[in-house]
């Protein structure tokens, strides 16, 4: 276990460092210059003075020496400053991060309300037409964009319906009406985006809890717990889904990551102020320093919810040893 955990830990770094190289190239490749707004504000300014500044700020230098000046910076803590706001990163990043991890784990709460139930049914009614409909239904929902879906939505209760809000995160001075008015409004403005993450990962999660219950249902200790005429309930609960939700815990560990950066376009349909719309409006207007911080953080998110599955399979399957 601990040699495994050392391992990982060090590939987990190794990966770390390789993106934020790569994603680093990628951004020093993007169009504009990070000189290209001062230059536009001061018409007067001549190219030597260009040169000079360019020669300051290190943007002369090839990008592999660019990027060590920049790792080493970030390492001593300095993130930089973002040259949209002209305030340091650290004051930028840290309410989205809040924002999407509310919005990712409220979506993942949704997803798994629905999801789990209706794949144990289908995996109790397998083969008969409950289940063909749910096997269905679960594809279809993995089909649908996940901006398709919230457009859709937008339509339906924001426009035809008028119920909830399009977008935003809350509604302007609703702070000064009370504690509870502010959690209600906010709730409102959650609803459906989180619901347009939501259907492909219950598509997901339907689909793993059917095959991982229908599989435990044909194990001999089932077949045996019915031999002795325990109640099917009694079967469901206390041997079929201690053993069929493993897999799950371990799909929901993985796409919790992968909820930070999949939110992207989600966020940017509802104009909702998180990670992945952070990440798209410093590219958009080339903030380089908040860019680059955003996206290594939902890196380091995604690699570290890949461990944690690991982690979480094996302490929920003893069987399984970590080599």
């Amino acid at each position: 276990m601990k040699s495994f955990f050392i391992r990982r830990i060090t590939l987990n770094l190794l990966t770390f460092v390789i993106m934020s190289y790569l994603i680093f190239q990628l951004m020093v490749l993007m169009p504009g210059d990070p000189l290209d707004i001062l230059v536009s504000t001061s018409p007067g300014i001549s190219p030597e003075d260009i040169a000079k500044l360019k020669e300051i700020y290190g943007l002369n230098k090839p990008g592999w020496e660019r990027y060590l000046n920049w790792a080493s910076e970030v390492l001593q803590g300095n993130l930089g400053y973002s040259r949209t706001y002209g305030v340091p990163v650290t004051q930028i990043i840290s309410s989205p991060i809040l924002n999407t991890f509310i919005l990712a784990s409220l979506a993942m709460g949704i997803s798994l309300f629905v999801a789990i139930p209706l794949g144990v049914f289908a995996a109790v009614k397998e083969g008969k037409w409950q289940d063909n409909l749910l096997r269905f239904l679960s594809f279809s929902w993995l089909s649908i964009p996940s901006f398709w879906m919230g457009i859709i939505l937008i339509l339906l209760f924001s426009v035809v319906f008028k119920l909830l809000p399009a977008g935003g995160v809350q509604t302007i001075g609703v702070e000064n009406q009370g504690l509870i008015q502010l959690l209600l409004d906010r709730i409102s403005y959650l609803i459906l985006p989180s619901l347009s993450l939501s259907f492909g990962l219950i598509g997901i999660y339907l689909r793993y809890t059917r095959n991982s219950v229908v599989e435990v249902l044909k194990q001999d200790y089932v077949r045996t717990a019915r031999s002795k005429g325990l109640s099917q309930k009694r079967i469901l609960f206390v041997h079929v889904l201690r053993n069929g939700i493993i897999p799950i815990v371990t799909v929901v560990s993985i796409s919790f990551g992968a909820l930070f950066s999949g939110a992207l376009i989600t966020e940017t349909v509802f104009a909702y102020p998180g990670l992945g719309r952070l990440i798209y409006d410093s590219i958009i207007s080339n903030d380089f320093n908040v860019a680059m911080i955003a996206l290594m953080l939902v890196v380091a998110l995604v690699l570290a919810s890949n461990l944690m599955a690991d982690l979480l399979y094996s302490v929920l399957n003893p069987r399984v040893e970590l080599e």
